[in-house]
Parts: C-alpha cells; sequence; structure tokens
C-alpha cells in the first residue's frame, strides 16, 4: 500500500464509526480511537495478495480460512482495529462481523511508506495481541522476501526468511510452503513454480 495519514478528529472513534467511511477503496483503520487512512493498494501489491491467498488456501487444513482484508478488534471498546492483507483463521472465528481473537496468521505486504509501519508499529501490535505468526512480505527490496516471524513470550522472533527463488517452508501455524519470486514474476505459469516443483508437476 502506498501512503498513510491520520485524519484529524475530536473524539476517539469506535468501529461503528468506520461504517460511515465511504466505499472508496482505500483502507480505514484505527489505533487508539485514531483514524488511519491508507490509499487503494497498488497493482503489484494487489497481485501478491491475490496469489498467496491462492497459494494458501489448498495448504490450509479443513475448518480453517484464509481471507483477505478480514477486519480486527484488538479491544473490547473497539477503538483499536487493524486489518492485515491477509489472516488464517479458525472458520469458527467468522462469526462475528469482525475478528476479536487473534489469527492464526497475520501477513502484511510492505510499501515504501509502510515500512517502520509493518516492521515495528504492526509488530509491535500483533505480538501484543497474541497473534503466534506473522508474515512480512517486501517485494521493495532487490529480490521478493518473505520474514516469518513467531511469538515468543510477548515479542516476535525471527523464525525464517526466503528471498527471490528460495524455498519458504514453516510448519506454523501450518506446513505452508511457496517460493516469493513467483508472487509477483510478471508470467502465465507462475503456479508451476510458487511450491518450488518443477513446471507441469
Amino acid at each position: 500500500m502506498s501512503m498513510r495519514k491520520s485524519a484529524p478528529q475530536s473524539r476517539p472513534l469506535t468501529v461503528d464509526d468506520l461504517e460511515q467511511m465511504p466505499d472508496d477503496g482505500r483502507r480505514y483503520e484505527l489505533v487508539d480511537g485514531r483514524l488511519e487512512v491508507t490509499p487503494a493498494p497498488l497493482y503489484p501489491h494487489t497481485v501478491i495478495a491475490d496469489r498467496l491467498l491462492l497459494v494458501l488456501h489448498p495448504q490450509t487444513p479443513r475448518g480453517h480460512n484464509v481471507s483477505a482484508a478480514a477486519g480486527i478488534n484488538f479491544n473490547a471498546d473497539r477503538t483499536h482495529h487493524r486489518i492485515p492483507d491477509l489472516c488464517v483463521i479458525p472458520r469458527a472465528d467468522r462469526s462475528a462481523a469482525h475478528l476479536t481473537r487473534p489469527p492464526l496468521l497475520a501477513v502484511e505486504i510492505v510499501s515504501r511508506s509502510t515500512v517502520f509501519t509493518d516492521h515495528h508499529t504492526k509488530r509491535a501490535e500483533y505480538a501484543k495481541f497474541g497473534i503466534e505468526s506473522y508474515w512480512i512480505i517486501d517485494p521493495n527490496l532487490e529480490e521478493i522476501g518473505i520474514m516469518e516471524l513467531r511469538l515468543d513470550g510477548d515479542q516476535y522472533r525471527t523464525a525464517n526468511q526466503a528471498f527471490g527463488r528460495e524455498l519458504f517452508q514453516t510448519d506454523a501455524p501450518f506446513p505452508y510452503r511457496l517460493v516469493p519470486h513467483w508472487l509477483l514474476a510478471d508470467c502465465d505459469d507462475w503456479e508451476d513454480h510458487v511450491l518450488g516443483g518443477e513446471p507441469g508437476r
């Protein structure tokens, strides 16, 4: 996503106020009752998100969903609300309008303007909320990279990284594998390569 700004306001906002926001493609989040507005994602961001959804879905056990842009309420007064690019959740947790329990996995796709937020702000917030696994995908490096963070006590530790054509594998929250390069490669046969296999396999 590109550019971020906070809108001025006279009182702490809740998720009820978000229902009044225009359906304009932008992302509206709350941080301690303060509104943060992010413009609609650029095309490379949507390519990565769409492909990652397709890659993770068949690798995710039944009874769970891979969800794009699912809103999460971090506190009871609903003044802290984040929307990860993707998350993996037990299907039963989708019974409410917004998630209220930590997803098993949260994924953020970095833009040049969200480097600090994704690597520091959200890292701290997601750890405090108890999200066990957090992936940061960065297409702005020399080669697209994925970093896996796992909760260790009250903070994250780096558990795994892969760049470009390296194979990324993890067992948390489930066994997943993918090759980062193919999440953004400009080709028609990316699905033949994204799991690390040879074309046609």
